[in-house]
């Protein structure tokens, strides 16, 4: 075999072994990639009860219900057009307050409600994720400067 030959052997060789470990990469991440939704989404598309996402939005005013135990919370996160049913079992964040905004990382359980494993709360409406302050805007309820960070 010919010098030339070989040369581009082994580059078609370095190439394909490239391609497979990008192939490996992208699968082994496939399954950390947490989505963020809002309940507008949430309420428009059949997203499968397995798959983990991030739902934020506005914990809705006269929503938040603890139960007996003392652990588990129950409450509605909205975007002023819709509202997903979250249950939380676990300690709330300081700034956890209805009308306050809230991301909260978990999945759907088969009856539609979010079960929750994480609740990050936010202080303000200002850094409200770009999504969320979309449907708020379209709402006509967006009360932040700017654009949604």
């Amino acid at each position: 075999m010919r010098p030339k030959r070989r040369r581009l052997w082994a580059v078609v060789a370095g190439l394909g072994a490239l391609g497979a470990a990008a192939a490996l990469v992208l699968a082994a991440f496939e399954d950390n990639i947490v989505f963020f939704r809002s309940p507008s989404e949430v309420a428009s598309n059949s997203l499968p009860t397995e798959r983990r996402f991030r739902l934020g939005g506005l914990v809705e005013t006269g929503s938040l219900r603890k139960a007996g135990d003392g652990v588990t919370v129950t409450f509605r996160v909205t975007d002023l057009a819709h509202a997903v049913p979250v249950s939380y079992r676990g300690l709330l964040p300081d700034l956890f307050r209805e009308g306050q905004g809230v991301v909260a990382e978990g999945q759907l359980d088969a009856n539609g409600i979010f079960q929750a494993s994480q609740i990050l709360a936010k202080h303000d409406e200002t850094y409200m994720p770009r999504e969320v302050a979309e449907a708020l805007r379209k709402g006509g309820h967006w009360k932040g400067e700017g654009e949604g960070q």
